[in-house]
């Protein structure tokens, strides 16, 4: 299972734009965006929010199911 992460980064190689252009769509810089492809580093909630947006993407938050029924 990947993470979010990866997901985001297969997506971003995927895709048609170049990096720069979605540096720009996204207002992230990028030299965070180079990072976060390299590994090397991650993104705020706002940003990932918005690089999922541009990217056709929909960010899920759900229960694990590994912690259900544990309080």
């Amino acid at each position: 299972m990947g993470t979010v992460l990866d997901d985001i980064r297969t997506a971003i190689d995927r895709s048609e734009h170049s990096r720069y252009r979605i540096s720009k769509a996204t207002r992230i810089d990028q030299g965070q965006l180079s990072k976060l492809m390299g590994g090397e580093a991650g993104l705020s909630i706002a940003s990932l929010e918005r690089l999922a947006e541009f990217l056709g993407l929909e960010i899920v938050i759900r229960p694990n199911r590994r912690q259900k029924g544990k309080k």
